[in-house]
């Protein structure tokens, strides 16, 4: 099977965690843990440094160290998606060779954000990206926002290393994309089991797997409207403030990662954290990523950097 049909196959796509040590630089036996803990649930890819791994709080050294040290890893047991995407293509153009150089099997690219461009502008922005190797293309208004629209992919769709869009605009338009032969993963956890089983996704590059792998592994092999009922309410806490707040501050509760973050990320509040324990208190801990029961932790407790 070659690697443009591996990562069409994938179903659950990890975007996942980078911890930190305690002087706040990465933590890479913490990140191993946490990577072996997706594996064994059974999760087919992880995205390396992208908005969940805090990439976007990295230096291209840090963040390439990441993507190739996950290669050295991991590669031959889990497919790793680094985020090499950028809003200066120059800089995603270089990141995105040295992904590839270091064995990355795809790249995840976006849309430049807040030095938005035209639509000829977005096409070569994508063609120069795409010519180095295959990408799942991530359309995400809400933080770029610049809809990535259905006419724009349909004519991006066909160049030879475009895998399918990361698509966080809804099932309406994930369905119509799959109709038309455009591989889809939704980019909402609370959306994703209708996504797959009722509106053809592919699969999901999710945050919650971080957390709770093996449940949401489950959710996705057949449809289980009621354990998908069970976990939307953790799925929407774990949003109640922009992502990656909540993952970061789960973690923490439950042991996973030190309580270090890295500026602007700030923990939960003492009442978010508490509202999250009790959620979390309704599955059996073996479910959640961490050694420990899920606790509050003091904001003052945390270490920012």
């Amino acid at each position: 099977m070659g690697i443009m049909e591996q990562l069409r196959q994938a179903r659950v796509i990890t975007a996942i965690k980078t911890p930190y040590n305690d002087d706040g630089e990465i933590c890479l036996e913490t990140f191993d843990s946490l990577v072996e803990r997706q594996i064994a649930a059974g999760v087919d890819g992880i995205v390396v440094g992208g908005t969940t791994g805090e990439g976007q709080l990295m230096n291209w050294e840090e963040h390439l160290m990441l993507i190739a040290h996950s290669v050295a890893t991991f590669a031959e047991r889990i497919l790793i998606i680094g985020n090499t995407g950028s809003n200066n293509t120059r800089e995603a153009i270089k990141a995105t060779k040295y992904g590839f150089a270091t064995g990355m099997h795809a790249a995840l690219q976006i849309n430049p954000y807040y030095g938005r461009t035209s639509e000829l502008g977005l096409q070569a922005h994508f063609n120069a990206v795409l010519d180095i190797g295959p990408a799942f293309i991530y359309n995400v208004p809400g933080r770029t926002f610049q809809d990535l629209t259905p006419e724009f992919i349909g004519s991006l769709a066909r160049h030879k290393n475009f895998i399918g869009m990361k698509e966080c605009q809804g099932n309406e338009r994930i369905a119509a994309y799959e109709r038309q032969g455009i591989a889809c993963w939704s980019g909402n956890d609370d959306e994703a089991h209708d996504a797959v089983h009722q509106h053809g996704a592919h699969g999901v590059i999710s945050v919650a797997t971080n957390l709770i792998p093996e449940l949401f592994c489950d959710l996705l092999k057949s449809p289980q409207p009621e354990l998908n009922a069970e976990l939307t309410p953790l799925m929407n806490w774990l949003f109640c403030e922009p992502n990656p707040i909540a993952i970061n501050t789960a973690l923490a509760m439950t042991g996973a990662v030190k309580p270090v973050l890295r500026l602007p990320y700030v923990p939960l509040t003492q009442k978010q954290q508490e509202q999250g324990v009790a959620l979390m208190a309704k599955l059996d801990k073996k479910h959640l990523v961490g050694e420990q029961t899920a606790a509050i932790i003091a904001e003052n407790a945390f270490k920012l950097y």
